[in-house]
């Protein structure tokens, strides 16, 4: 789909073009989501402490940016922020066990 084929919300004039552009925003959602998961595996590859993963200065500060571009961008915050907290949740989530994995391969 090229830019000039991308329908902004206001220009969709039935539930089926809504759809279709949803559908395009959770495809390059996903991507994303795939590359911020590689950076975390990254982290676990880096980090060498067990007790690094977790940080919640770390968390706290996602959090706070993310809810200041929430706002910035016009999302309700109440979408962003359980969102991100999922998010940074399971990530964390993936980390430990990326990082236990690789422990258990290098004994």
């Amino acid at each position: 789909m090229t830019a000039s084929q991308i329908r902004q919300a206001a220009q969709c004039a039935s539930l089926d073009e809504l759809r279709t552009e949803i559908d395009r925003l959770d495809r390059l959602l996903v991507k994303l989501l795939s590359e911020r998961q590689r950076y975390i595996e990254r982290a676990a590859e880096i980090k060498s402490h067990r007790r690094s993963v977790r940080d919640e200065a770390r968390i706290a500060d996602v959090l706070e940016k993310v809810l200041a571009e929430a706002r910035s961008a016009g999302l309700d915050p109440e979408i962003a922020g359980p969102v991100f907290r999922t998010l940074v949740e399971c990530s964390i989530a993936l980390e430990l066990r990326a990082f236990d994995s690789r422990r258990r391969d290098s004994s």
